[in-house]
């Protein structure tokens, strides 16, 4: 029995359609044994986007963990990556992603965290500020690398590590220092970019 051509064409293309998904999805190769994106754990916005932590590969990211309401600390931090920033050229500075990690979902809704955006200056097609479920905050900051813990006031105890990962999610720099650039990290940041 033959079949007509128009309907073999018509299997053809819907057999192209199903199987390209799958083929583009096993193109990618798989994620280093110690990338940090091993972590699978849903990251939520300040714009209300709900993505995987996987999901950020492919982009160098300067990562850090902080709170709204920390009234010291954490504003340090984020000048401190701002200041970073400045020794880049704009081209490298679109290359790279800034992700700040709430330690407090509770109260570090989208809407807390677009108001740090907006408060700070913070450039939201770069400056990720994400909030993540409680027990997933816990392991985010042991992959990091951050102790924290909560005070009574409601506020947080926590380090000020400043992370460099690579567009694979390696740990290429770490730095506690807050206030002003850390050479050693801006080398290591640069080293990872295009010199332009």
């Amino acid at each position: 029995m033959r079949i007509p051509l128009l309907l073999q064409r018509s299997a053809l293309l819907c057999a192209c359609l199903w199987v390209a998904p799958l083929l583009a999805a096993g193109s990618e190769s798989p994620l280093p044994g110690d990338s940090v994106y091993q972590l699978d754990v849903p990251l939520t916005d300040q714009n209300g986007v709900t993505q995987p932590f996987p999901a950020l590969r492919g982009k160098v990211r300067i990562i850090s963990m902080f709170y709204a309401n920390c009234p010291y600390v954490c504003p340090m931090i984020i000048n401190t990556i701002k200041q970073t920033e400045n020794s880049l050229t704009e081209a490298q500075r679109a290359q790279t992603g800034v992700l700040l990690i709430s330690l407090d979902p509770e109260r570090d809704t989208p809407e807390e965290l677009k108001k740090v955006e907006t408060t700070r200056h913070l450039d939201g097609a770069r400056w990720m500020l994400v909030r993540t479920p409680a027990g997933d905050v816990r392991k985010l900051a042991a992959l990091l690398g951050i102790q924290y813990r909560a005070l009574e006031n409601r506020d947080f105890n926590h380090s000020t590590a400043i992370i460099l990962l690579d567009a694979d999610g390696r740990i290429r720099a770490t730095s506690d220092h807050i206030g002003e650039p850390d050479p050693e990290f801006e080398a290591a940041l640069k080293a990872l970019l295009p010199a332009h």
